[in-house]
């Protein structure tokens, strides 16, 4: 008794994105070493989800490149809030020295 061929399945063979690894990588680097790291992620991230969601086809690597993305925004959030701190601690600075010269 043989059984018939049906075939490959529905999904056939895994496709991998070929940037996948680097988008995970440079997220986790952004959120360790270097936060300007973090936009590139980001925008990396955006651009390979939406060609995959464009071709249709079932990737594997979909989630190291959703956790890249989201590295990417959480350093991109963090480099954002740092550069703001400062610039208030600077205006800060600057507003009391001046107050402080004009004898008040």
């Amino acid at each position: 008794m043989s059984y018939p061929n049906y075939g490959p399945g529905y999904y056939g063979p895994p496709l991998s994105h070929p940037n996948g690894a680097t988008i995970l990588v440079l997220g986790i680097l952004s959120l360790v070493v270097c936060q300007i790291l973090g936009p590139f992620a980001w925008s990396m991230g955006n651009k390979a989800l939406q060609e995959i969601d464009a071709s249709g086809q079932h990737y594997e690597n979909r989630g190291q490149i959703q956790a890249g993305k989201i590295c990417g925004i959480i350093s991109s959030v963090m480099m954002i809030a740092t550069i703001g701190g400062m610039l208030l601690f600077v205006a800060i600075a600057l507003m009391g020295g001046a107050f402080s010269s004009a004898g008040y």
